[in-house]
């Protein structure tokens, strides 16, 4: 992935179209209503409340659908609609490409997709905690444990957000040092100011990697953190993804893929060393299949690959894709991946025949930078940089689609484990916000008896 200076993590939106940058129109800066100050507690371990006296800044579905806008733009101010917003903001956005490649034939494999459908509602959206990226191509920045618990990046600290009491909590705090309460482990050791650029949260761990080669591990039933350390002295050492899974015997494994092409594997009970993968390019984006024995390998390359989790031998190859891709995610049968690729597409592929992809999705105006399939494997959610968070059916072969239609950079996605609900990160400086959507499920029971 491309090299990028973040030293006083500065929103990374800063460098592309945000609200405020709207050509020939001062309106909509002078006239927002500026988003909350949220300052994070010094202590990883106290959760004290964040203030929630800014609530009204806040959407119920109720109010959206009394016409209210579900990210609390005020449209009504301003000296343009959100129809010809949207429709500027598509011609200026620019998609961001490490290989310039005609499309052309691209856009012949995409399929035909019936858009319009409703999969998934709004329920609320709120500014009380707001999602924030240091990397422009890493977004896995937030992460849902159940349909009423949310985990997500802020500047500094690790929110937990309950959708239930509508309360924001602190739970780590990376802007301090960090001292590791295990203390038989040989890697660990202190860390501070972690520019955290990806995590992952399964099974009651917490699993965050660093800016410069950092990985941190926090068991959410235990106060501190287990284990931290710089897990690699490369000048370019991004931590790009981590993953948490159980292999086949049932042990607990983290997963991290730097910068520095490899892919390290840990135990999770006392973090040691299991392995390190060698690849040919910096790998952007690993994800292991449900059975914990495939590990999906994504980088610097149109390429991808299919290794073997335990020891990282290639099994098979993955070629379609036009550029460099960032995001992947397994269908829970375990059949199908799909990966998400600056060519502005989604491949899925089958496991059991990767001579090509099964099927090819196409997003609005950017990289496909976040993916991730209902435990059900009935939605499988995309999402672009900014602004377009799409949900596919299975059911229908991925033809039919619902699309989430915002404005600001996407921080993450994700669905809680029991498909409940939907989750999308937003990152922006007046309007970055969490929201929810719930899913809609057709009780045809009760119809019948109206």
């Amino acid at each position: 992935m491309e090299q990028f200076s973040n030293d006083d993590l500065e929103y990374v939106n800063d460098n592309y179209f945000e609200f405020s940058d709207f050509e020939d129109d001062e309106t909509f800066s002078t006239n927002l209503p500026h988003s909350n100050s949220d300052s994070a507690t010094p202590d990883s371990d106290s959760e004290d409340d964040f203030d929630t006296s800014n609530a009204k800044t806040d959407t119920s579905s109720l109010e959206a659908r009394n016409g209210k806008d579900i990210q609390g733009i005020p449209w009504e101010m301003l000296n343009y609609t959100r129809d010809e917003y949207r429709e500027t903001r598509l011609k200026q956005y620019k998609n961001y490409e490490s290989l310039t490649r005609s499309h052309e034939e691209l856009d012949k494999e995409c399929l035909e997709v019936q858009k319009g459908k409703s999969f998934y509602d709004f329920q609320f959206n709120t500014r009380l905690v707001k999602s924030t990226i240091v990397h422009f191509q890493l977004r896995n920045l937030l992460w849902a444990t159940s349909k009423h618990d949310v985990y997500l990046m802020q500047n500094y600290s690790v929110m937990h957000w309950s959708s239930l009491l509508r309360r924001g909590k602190e739970v780590m705090n990376v802007a301090k040092p960090i001292i590791p309460t295990l203390k038989h482990s040989g890697l660990a050791h202190p860390i501070s100011r972690v520019q955290i650029s990806t995590m992952a949260v399964k099974e009651n761990l917490m699993v965050a990697g660093g800016f410069h080669g950092e990985l941190i591990c926090k068991n959410l039933n235990h106060s501190g953190v287990a284990f931290c350390s710089k897990i690699t002295t490369d000048d370019n050492a991004i931590t790009n993804a981590v993953d948490v899974f159980r292999n086949p015997s049932g042990s607990l494994r983290v997963i991290a893929a730097n910068n520095d092409s490899q892919i390290r594997v840990f135990d999770s009970e006392n973090f040691a060393s299991l392995g390190c993968f060698k690849y040919d390019w910096s790998v952007n984006n690993a994800s292991v299949s449900p059975d914990g024995k495939l590990l999906a390998v994504l980088g610097d390359s149109t390429e991808g690959l299919i290794a073997d989790a335990n020891t990282g031998k290639i099994t098979g190859n993955l070629k379609g894709h036009l550029d460099y891709s960032f995001s992947s995610a397994w269908h829970p049968n375990g059949q199908i991946l799909a990966t998400g690729n600056q060519d502005r597409t989604c491949r899925l592929w089958d496991i059991r025949n990767l001579s090509q992809s099964l099927a090819v999705l196409k997003g609005r105006i950017g990289a496909i930078r976040g993916l991730r399939f209902t435990s059900d494997g009935r939605f499988l959610a995309m999402a672009e940089p900014a602004d377009f968070v799409h949900i596919f059916d299975s059911q229908s072969g991925y033809t039919h689609s619902q699309e989430i239609d915002i404005f600001g950079e996407i921080a993450g996605i994700s669905f809680s484990p029991d498909t409940e609900a939907l989750f999308v990160g937003v990152a922006d400086r007046m309007y970055g916000s969490l929201l929810e959507f719930t899913r809609k499920h057709n009780y045809q029971y009760l119809d019948s008896m109206l």
